[in-house]
């Protein structure tokens, strides 16, 4: 597949856009760095400067729920003042329009609900970070109250309702991945006609595995990133341009 850079190719994705009946957005980092929050797999991104902590480390030991905690804390603020961007904007947008029946993403910041795409058009694949979660019996709690007592004596979180081990509800490596988010994921991207890929690198399965079924299944297939991926071979339209100002230019110039 040819790498479009020209003008026409924002023309081309904004007739898809215009054209698609149920569309599914799937986002990755790159649509939130313009928020201000860092990626993981680029060079100098989280995973390189740091070692995550798998979900068995985290269940067993009390040392490696403090480093968790710790890190959790340590950049807690870049993603609860973070701000959704034009990129978000413009995804909000799509749904407001009936456009997309769904947005999936691979962020946990939540981003798109603040941007204003209703929760229950978001299938969120690695949970959210902006609460916790009792690993037993799965009741929410805020971060608020669990970052005050850490800060003050360390103390690590129970569930006030079963004692159970509380973790920021995201899915860490080696944690079973949300059965429902799935099924609701796959069925999404097997019934759509186009599925937009924005900002993925596209690596991470089974989530990598989304535009495949959604190619296969007859949906144009179109990938807007900064750099190439794996899957550039058998999409549509490949767009290696700044996220932001692309989407709302392409989304604008679709509209009613």
């Amino acid at each position: 597949m040819q790498v479009e850079t020209t003008d026409a190719a924002l023309d081309e994705l904004r007739h898809a856009l215009a054209a698609a009946r149920r569309a599914v957005v799937f986002t990755g980092a790159g649509i939130s760095t313009e928020s201000g929050i860092p990626d993981f797999r680029s060079p100098g991104g989280i995973w390189e400067r740091t070692r995550p902590i798998d979900f068995r480390e985290f269940v067993e030991s009390p040392a490696a729920r403090r480093a968790y905690w710790t890190r959790k804390f340590e950049g807690h603020e870049a993603i609860t003042s973070a701000r959704p961007n034009r990129g978000h904007a413009a995804v909000a947008e799509l749904v407001r329009r009936g456009t997309a029946r769904a947005v999936i993403t691979q962020n946990i910041d939540g981003l798109h609900q603040k941007a204003g795409v209703p929760a229950e058009h978001v299938i969120e694949l690695h949970g959210n970070t902006t609460y916790a979660a009792c690993l037993e019996c799965g009741a929410h709690h805020a971060l608020d109250p669990i970052r005050e007592a850490f800060l003050a004596s360390g103390a690590l979180p129970v569930c006030r309702a079963c004692g159970g081990l509380v973790k920021p509800a995201t899915i860490s490596f080696g944690q079973a991945m949300p059965v429902e988010a799935m099924r609701r994921a796959h069925d999404e991207s097997q019934a759509c006609d186009l599925f937009l890929c924005v900002g993925s690198s596209l690596v991470v399965h089974p989530a990598a595995g989304l535009p495949v079924i959604a190619k296969r299944s007859g949906a144009r297939l179109v990938i807007l990133n900064r750099d190439p991926t794996d899957l550039d071979a058998i999409a549509d339209q490949v767009l290696n341009r700044e996220i932001g100002d692309t989407l709302a230019g392409a989304v604008a110039g679709a509209g009613p």
